[in-house]
Formats: structure tokens, sequence, C-alpha cells
């Protein structure tokens, strides 16, 4: 299941709790990559929670493990933000024919899983073909594929049984990664396999150790036989350490014990500039904060009045930088974004007005909401805060609840509608460089709630959906079109809003270089081409 993070303990802390704090994560043995951090061959990526949480198979994973499978699976493709468009990976070239319906993939010659087995098509076709017949995490994107063939060691050919922008889809940061299927000796134990901490990819690292709820929980060393080579400087290892207080994240960072801090409060992040030692990041992302409200118990008018009536510019002003306005519900610079769009802005007045029209609103009955965020993620606390303040001026009380991301998610999948909640936040991304995954799982019809969380169905919408992904691939003006129809269906029927963008802050060693934002793969550091 996709996840997100759990976020910052809000900077309430103490200096002295603060200082306990880091005596406590130095004092204990020292981590392999503690050691070697000062020689400056140790990349440590500091965390804010647990990085293993939904299991290590990489056909299923579909949460935060996404920034250490980065480092030891790959993909066909990758997305490239430079170019805007995917590149090579372990495919080298690629086409298409019959209107897309058949796509040619080239794959590179002396590759090796860490397994050290070499990757031929068979091999690549046995990933895929077992990743779709799992139906995890973010299958989906193979969703098209009627058969695979293999003409030739190095080729794959996918005929699919209707047109699809395959060789997009094959750079999805889940579910797309070719693995070696013959790791355990069997693929009835590969899923055993994998989930005791090891790895069958074809990327730069492999898995060294895994300490599950330990500071240090993963480390990854260097596969010596990877096709990039190891010519020049890299980064020997890659370390995971889970620290959940950003003030002592801060300690670490100035102390050199971390390397890069991937999330911290926006104020202690401000109190890097002008140190010299550290590098400050900023950049915006494809992750957006939304908020799904319960259409089976509020109607048309009372989501459009709570649309109207959230202070946007309030949140993104106590944000102080880490996020930026939304429009529509495709973030900027992704394919399907349009800034011109109806989106709704503060309006109390009308706000008011719709309220009224649905019988609420000041002077009238009061509107009882239910709320919830994730527990331990300070932003979604202060949007919660301004939001209810928002609403309560209205005549709507909103019970606002901080639940374990598992425990939220739960609630509103519950089988009874009764225990679910009104307004359910949630961030999202996509699964590879195009919208799809926000209308085919946020707001396609489910006779079950996974992750429409709204609860909303429109047969219009959904054969739009239906459409969209043949259009990417065979025409992409049509395609555009159609995504701004969809965006403009779903603000005026508002069954979520989209409260901010995200915008990554983060910090990191000023002595490494070659690092670069890539929007496609949410808080990933290729740590190989970085220069130590």
């Amino acid at each position: 299941m996709k996840l997100r993070r759990a976020g910052l303990i809000p900077a309430v802390v103490t200096a002295v709790v603060a200082g306990a704090s880091l005596l406590a994560a130095c004092s204990g043995s020292e981590s392999p990559a503690t050691s070697q951090q000062a020689a400056g061959t140790v990349f440590t990526y500091d965390t804010t929670a647990p990085v293993m949480v939904d299991g290590w198979d990489p056909a299923t994973e579909y949460s935060d493990g996404i920034i250490a499978m980065s480092e030891m699976y790959e993909t066909l493709t990758r997305y490239n933000p430079a170019t805007h468009a995917v590149s090579p990976l372990l495919a080298t070239s690629w086409s298409s024919s019959d209107s897309a319906k058949t796509w040619t993939f080239h794959l590179r010659h002396g590759v090796y899983f860490h397994t050290g087995r070499l990757m031929t098509s068979r091999a690549a076709k046995a990933s895929i073909e077992r990743t779709i017949r799992l139906g995890g995490g973010a299958s989906y994107v193979w969703g098209a594929v009627k058969t695979i063939g293999t003409p030739g060691k190095y080729t794959l050919v996918f005929h699919l049984s209707r047109p699809a922008p395959l060789a997009l889809e094959a750079s999805a940061d889940y579910s797309a990664y070719i693995y070696d299927t013959k790791a355990a000796g069997g693929s009835g134990k590969l899923t055993a396999w994998l989930n005791a901490g090891h790895d069958a990819g074809t990327g730069p690292y492999t898995v060294q150790s895994w300490n599950k709820g330990q500071e240090f929980e993963v480390t990854l060393t260097k596969f010596g036989k990877y096709w990039g080579g190891w010519s020049g400087r890299h980064f020997t290892k890659v370390a995971y350490r889970v620290v959940p207080q950003d003030t002592t994240a801060a300690q670490l960072l100035r102390s050199g014990q971390v390397s890069f801090i991937e999330q911290i409060n926006p104020s202690l992040w401000s109190s890097f500039k002008g140190d010299q030692s550290i590098r400050l990041v900023s950049s915006p992302s494809w992750q957006n904060l939304l908020a799904q409200l319960n259409t089976q118990r509020l109607g048309l008018k009372v989501r459009q009045a709570i649309a109207y009536a959230i202070d946007y510019k309030g949140i993104l002003a106590a944000l102080r930088g880490a996020g930026v306005a939304a429009s529509g519900i495709v973030p900027r610079g992704l394919f399907g974004h349009f800034s011109d769009l109806p989106n709704y802005s503060h309006d109390k007045a009308r706000a008011a007005a719709l309220l009224k029209a649905a019988g609420y609103g000041p002077g009238r009955k009061p509107l009882d909401l239910s709320l919830t965020y994730t527990q331990g993620d300070s932003d979604e606390q202060v949007v919660a805060t301004i939001l209810k303040s928002d609403l309560a001026t209205l005549n709507v009380h909103v019970n606002a609840q901080s639940l374990a991301w598992p425990t939220q998610w739960a609630k509103a999948k519950s089988s009874s509608p009764a225990g679910r909640q009104d307004i359910f936040f949630e961030y999202w991304w996509p699964d590879y460089p195009d919208p799809y995954s926000w209308f085919s799982n946020l707001l396609k019809s489910e006779s079950q709630p996974y992750f429409n969380l709204s609860y909303y169905s429109n047969p219009s919408l959904d054969g739009m959906i239906g459409k969209v992904e043949s259009e990417v691939a065979t025409n992409s003006s049509a395609a555009s079109r159609l995504y701004r129809n969809m965006q403009v269906t779903v603000l005026r029927q508002a069954p979520l809003v989209d409260l901010y963008t995200k915008n990554y802050q983060y910090a990191m060693d000023s002595g490494i270089s070659g690092f670069r934002v890539n929007p496609a793969y949410p808080n990933v550091v290729f740590a190989y081409d970085l220069k130590p």
C-alpha cells in the first residue's frame, strides 16, 4: 500500500532534550557507517521514520521503502527532469508500433543481478510477469500487457491489449523494478527470502545489513559488478538513520554524522542559512496534501463550502516555504497541469451562502465533522488547526484526530460507513510521470474503498479515466484536454480539496556534489550519482 512518511515532531523540544537525544544517538554501539563517515565513503540519509515498513519485495513494496529500493533496483527506463522525458537505464532503446500496442525494448548487455546471475530478456520477463501475477503495489503500470515475447537474449517485446505509454510506465517508482526471480531457488520462497533482508536487484548498491526497529536501520554497500562501474569518486556505502526528532537531526548534520536530511521543521531549515558547511535545497515536488471529503455524508454544497472556507494563503504562510499554491490536483511541472483552472480561493461569504443553502452555517444548526490526519506530521497538524479555525467561524465544528497511519487508513476503509471520517488528509504523488494515479486510484469508483476515501462515484469521470492512458500513448494533445476536463469535473464536484503542493526543503553536506532533485522519485537520492 502507498503510505507516506510519518512527519516530524513539532519543534517544541527543549535544548536539554535535544542534547540528551544526541548523546543517546552517539553513545551506543558504533555503526559501521559511523566509523567511515569521516572518511567520506558513506552517504548517511537521515529519515524521520522506518524505511522498510511495507516489506522488501520489489513487486509489491508501495511505501517509503522507495528511498532504499531505488538504490538496489533499477527499471527499464528512468525519468529525466532535465529533458522531461524518460532516458535509458536497463533498456538502451525502445520503439512502439501498432498504435502503441506493441513495444520493443533492447536491454543493456553485461548487467548482473546481485545474485550473480546475468540479466537477460527471459529474466526480465519473469520479474515483470511475477509482479503482474502478485497484483500488489503499483502493478497496474503493467495492466495493459497481454503477453511478453523474448525473440532475442536482450530483446523484450510487449503485446498490449490497448494502447499505453509503456516506456513512461516502465520508469515507475514502484513495481517496475527488474529483479532475479530465482534468487531464493524457487518462486514460492522468494517473498520470504526478500523479507528476511535480502535483495535481488541490478542497482549500484546491495543490502549489507538490516536492523529492524533500530536507529541505523539499513546499510547498503556497493555492488562490485555494477554495470556502471566504480571508477572515479563514489560513495561505497549508503546508510539510513532513523531520527524522529528534527532538533537532533540538525545537530547530527552540523557535526557531520549524517549527510542528508530529508525533512525538517521550516524554522530549523532556515537556521542553516549562512552555514558554509551545509547546503540547503528548496525544490518543487509532485507531491500534494489532499483533503478527501466524504461524499456519502457531505452534499455538494457542503463540500464546496468547505473548499471556499479554507484559508489557503494562511496555510502557505504557516508552512514558511514548505508548500506552494495548488492549481487543480496535478502539480506544476507534470504533464496535465494547468495554471488557469477554476480553483477555489478563500471566500468566507460564499462559503456561508452555500452552507445556508444546505441548512447550516451561522445562526443555523451546527454541522459537526470528523477529520483524521497522520500522527506525528507537524505540517498536517498545522493545516488541520487552520482548517478547524476557518470552519468554526461558520458554525462548523471539526473534531480533528491524529492517528497512526495504519489506524487512519483502516478507519477510512471501514466496512461500516458510520465508522469513517468526514475529512481525510493524505499526501499523494504519481507512480510514474503522469497524473493517471490521482484519478485511477483516488477518484475512480470503487465497490469497496481502498484509496478512493472520499467514496466518490461519477460514471462520466470513470469513462474519462478509462480513455486517458491510451490517449497519452497516441495523442498527447487529446490527453492534455482530457486531463483538463477531468480536473474541472473534480473541482466542480469537490470530492477532494488540494490544500497545497509540497515544496522539498532538504539540508545536506555542502561538500557533496552531483545532487539533483527528481520529482518522479519522491525523496530519493540516487547516491551513485553523488561525488563525496
